[in-house]
């Protein structure tokens, strides 16, 4: 087994002080707040959650309740990022139906009062566990968390977004297609070296699209460390980090969710958790077969026949996020003091996308 270079839980988890580029005017935001909600009152602390790589996201406590702010970062950022409209939006849709996201508040486009605009929801209470193997738990309570993500995600896949009042939260049809090309051009404009197989995977993968299912609601980040587990059970209690979600492939969803069980090991402990040289059946934790089984019971949704691609697309499409990390780190504008170990991931990632590539057919 590879043992991680930190302590990803140790990491990520918790809070810590603003750092000076992401700090707020914590008088202006208290007296906003204070004029929208009546529980608001002074004092406010504010602190920083130490996880998460996008939007800028920070605690905040008064005498009688907790939030969460989450904002866009400041400074120059890419075409369509950081859409934190869309993610109140969308946590709004969803907590309507009973859906386990947090609770959304308010909504502010105004820059002036913290910096960008921001959406503010209510803080949840429970557990972020930050390695898929679930280090601390036992086997029955893995098995029990990885069958409620699953069933969360079929949940989720489900709904009819026009019943959600979502039916323009996205273009939908044509949905990895046009992925593809999002990501083409957002990881060019964060390049900071050549990357042989992105190029060839920029190339390949237009042409080998696999075919268009039925368009959903997708998630676009999910995985266990997006996820709250209630404190001391296996059950959800909030789905967080909305920011990638839009109308597309349920499938896809699926597929990037599935990449927990081939990701590239990294030597520093940074970005995402591998479910690889894990005795999974020790664990409590399904195959990555077994789980693609219960999905497609549950959904009659089948990705089987064409994993590969979708698998290809998802690796070459997380690559292209951690370049952005890495643009956003050349630019100043980095939320996380773990962003710079992002730069070599990018390549294991790319690579492993090919490794799919060739399995579905490709040179």
């Amino acid at each position: 087994m590879i043992m991680p270079a930190i302590d990803r839980q140790e990491a990520f988890s918790g809070t810590k002080q603003v750092g000076a580029a992401l700090a707020l005017d914590v008088a202006r935001l208290k007296s906003f707040l204070a004029s929208r909600l009546p529980d608001c009152c002074a004092p406010l602390c504010v602190r920083q959650f130490k996880g998460g790589q996008s939007n800028p996201t920070y605690l905040l406590e008064t005498p009688g309740r907790r939030y969460v702010l989450r904002r866009k970062p400041p400074g120059k950022l890419l075409p369509s990022a950081h859409a934190v409209d869309r993610e109140f939006r969308v946590i709004s849709a969803l907590h309507a139906q009973g859906f386990p996201v947090a609770e959304p508040v308010l909504y502010c486009e105004d820059a002036s009062i913290a910096g960008t605009p921001f959406y503010l929801m209510a803080f949840v209470e429970g557990r972020v566990i930050w390695e898929p193997h679930m280090p601390h738990s036992d086997a029955r309570e893995r098995a029990a968390v990885y069958d409620v993500m699953n069933a969360t995600l079929a949940r989720l896949h489900s709904f009819d977004p026009v019943a959600l009042g979502l039916g323009d939260f996205g273009r939908g049809e044509n949905y990895i297609a046009r992925q593809i090309e999002r990501w083409s051009k957002q990881y060019h404009a964060s390049q900071t070296e050549r990357i042989e197989d992105m190029e060839e995977l920029i190339a390949w993968l237009p042409s080998h699209l696999p075919p268009t299912g039925p368009v959903r609601l997708v998630h676009g980040d999910y995985r266990l460390d997006n996820i709250i587990l209630a404190p001391c059970a296996p059950a959800i209690v909030a789905l967080l980090d909305w920011e990638l979600s839009t109308l597309g492939d349920p499938l896809a969803d699926l597929a990037y969710h599935l990449m927990q069980w081939d990701m590239p090991p990294s030597e520093s402990g940074a970005g995402v958790g591998t479910l690889m040289f894990h005795d999974l059946a020790a664990l409590g934790i399904p195959s990555r077969a077994a789980y693609v089984d219960a999905y497609v019971a549950c959904t009659g949704l089948d990705p089987r026949p064409h994993l590969p691609v979708y698998l290809a697309y998802n690796f070459f499409r997380l690559a292209a996020i951690f370049q952005g990390i890495v643009g956003r780190v050349r630019d100043g504008t980095a939320t996380s003091e773990n962003a710079r170990a992002m730069a070599p991931l990018v390549r294991p990632l790319a690579a492993k996308a090919r490794e799919f590539a060739r399995a579905a057919g490709g040179q």
